[in-house]
């Protein structure tokens, strides 16, 4: 599929960019730290006993301090969330580089990993040269008390606890483990605060120290009692020997930790934000309707005051009942509205968590499907939301055409979408929505059915009815059924079998909307979303851009 040059530019120049301001970063700190510990006269004598070693580690430790402090910064969630929701200050570019924040945030924990591998291995050689490279002439540059020591610091041990905390955080990273065991990974992922604790203390000992009298004693001038290899007694040598004498011993100092200058502001950041979202998610919310639906998913409709949300953002759901360090992020497929400020989710039962949090909400399994009024005095658990917090969904308003794909429970976001259009939510540039959903089993369409029936009927008493580009499939054909009810007679005449031509979709939105640019927003299994971003960047389609945006919680 050829590759178009516009197409590749709108959906991959922004993040390639920052992807080289990136590396480039990094590289030029590299170089710039590994330049200075090499030819810096004030480690003349240091590098002498360590060699390479000391360049590699002090280098590999400045990477590490730029990824270190940057690596939180996207895990602001409330900053990223204001950011996007100010279009005053960030244009459509930008929010939408705030969408890989994420994978941002991997990328430095990787830089992380693969830097700290280095940095110990540099170490380990300098532990080595610290024992064999024994100075008798400046005592106080050495670690070891005598030649042959492997003398234990608090930098080592420090840096041991630091690797293996490390370690486990980043295979618990894994997506098996996230999938099979989220619990793993959450706890792991926790140490971080134990992390960043023996981190400001890592440099603490100062094992490596540099010459603060370099004018007194310039490197390699020669000591007392100490004459050049090359003086042959003539008087000019004598002068220029005595010249090239210390006029006093080489003074030094060990290094004052640099470590917090660059993890404080992001750290301090990063913590001022978790105490305004504790503040913000203290008080539990009221759950007002649990709803049982097919294929194992659950409604919950919630309320909490002064709670507001725009189309497409997600909450994050915390169950003392369940765990209580747990959070787990959740789509909202509904909002708070002038007439109404309830909010709801929907949850598909996968997974420990979800389970257990079923349990508590219904635990009557025979019930096929519950909806009890606020009055009755039904002991629901305790259940606290942080959020809202920003997604690519949001974009869906910010198109005049938008595609949207869903696959099984992933259209939740685009759920609360058609809710708001629903509801008369005014004030956007969305003229026309393709909206299509590819579901394994039939049971699933209705979730939302009723949803989609009452916008298609809104939609043509406004004589609107090209507004709504709906197509619906089911993958699975075995005992295929269809549905017959009367009231969703408008969803029968879109239901098709089969998985949808993607090609094809993307021909006659191209045609149809020539020299446009259209938002695709994809939430669902990985084959769809790669065809998808595959499809966005070739050049196929004359004139129309195709810009991709991906949901994803994984």
């Amino acid at each position: 599929m050829v590759v178009s040059v516009r197409s590749w530019v709108a959906n991959e120049g922004g993040k390639h960019l920052v992807l080289v301001l990136w590396l480039g970063a990094n590289t030029w700190l590299f170089l710039r730290t590994f330049l200075l510990y090499s030819t810096g006269q004030q480690y003349y004598y240091l590098y002498k006993m360590l060699g390479l070693g000391l360049c590699i580690s002090r280098a590999s430790a400045a990477v590490l301090n730029l990824n270190c402090s940057v690596v939180l910064l996207p895990m602001c969630r409330s900053l990223l969330t204001y950011v996007r929701g100010t279009h005053t200050v960030s244009s459509r570019k930008t929010r939408r580089l705030l969408d890989k924040s994420k994978t941002f945030h991997v990328a430095c924990g990787v830089a992380i990993c693969i830097f700290s591998v280095v940095h110990v291995s540099a170490h380990l050689v300098n532990v080595v040269n610290f024992s064999v490279s024994y100075s008798d002439d400046f005592p106080a540059l050495n670690v070891a008390r005598y030649r042959g020591e492997v003398r234990h610091t608090l930098p080592g041990v420090t840096g041991v606890l630091l690797v293996l905390i490390l370690f486990l955080m980043f295979t618990a990273s894994s997506y098996c483990i996230r999938v099979s065991n989220y619990e793993i990974f959450w706890y792991t992922h926790n140490l971080f605060i134990v992390f960043y604790i023996i981190l400001m203390v890592h440099m603490v000992g100062g094992a490596l120290k540099y010459q603060t009298n370099i004018e007194a004693h310039p490197p390699g001038c020669l000591r007392a009692n100490q004459s050049s290899p090359e003086q042959q007694g003539e008087e000019l040598e004598q002068s220029e020997d005595e010249e090239r004498r210390c006029r006093e011993e080489a003074h030094f100092q060990p290094h004052c930790p640099q470590t917090w200058l660059w993890v404080s502001g992001p750290l301090c950041l990063y913590c001022a934000e978790r105490f305004y979202r504790y503040i913000r998610s203290s008080d539990p919310v009221t759950i007002v309707t649990v709803i049982r639906h097919p294929c194992n998913v659950i409604e919950l409709r919630m309320l909490k005051r002064d709670f507001k949300a725009r189309p497409g953002q997600y909450i994050v759901l915390n169950c003392p009942g369940v765990s209580s360090f747990e959070n787990h992020p959740f789509t909202l497929t509904t909002c708070p509205t002038e007439n109404k400020e309830t909010f709801g989710i929907h949850l598909r039962v996968v997974g420990d968590w979800t389970e257990r949090f079923t349990e508590l909400l219904l635990p009557e399994q025979g019930i096929a499907s519950e909806i009890l009024p606020m009055v009755q005095q039904r002991r629901y658990p305790k259940l606290y939301v942080d959020g809202p917090f920003g997604s690519p969904s949001e974009e869906v308003f910010n198109y005049e055409v938008s595609l949207c794909v869903a696959g099984g429970i992933g259209v939740t976001p685009f759920a609360c979408v058609l809710h708001a259009l629903l509801n008369g939510w005014v004030g956007f540039r969305l003229r026309r929505l393709y909206f299509v959903w590819v579901c394994r089993e039939l049971k699933s369409f209705y979730w939302f059915a009723e949803l989609l029936c009452a916008l298609h009927h809104k939609l043509w008493q406004e004589n609107r009815p090209d507004y709504l580009n709906l197509r619906l499939y089911v993958s699975q054909t075995d005992k295929l059924q269809s549905m017959s009810e009367e009231k969703y007679r408008p969803l029968s005449s879109r239901l098709l079998v089969g998985r949808p031509r993607w090609k094809l979709l993307f021909d006659e939105i191209g045609k149809t909307n020539k020299h446009n640019r259209v938002g695709v927003f994809c939430c669902g299994p990985k084959s769809i979303s790669r065809t998808l971003h595959r499809l966005c960047n070739s050049a196929r389609y004359s004139g129309t851009t195709f810009e991709f945006n991906k949901e994803s919680f994984s």
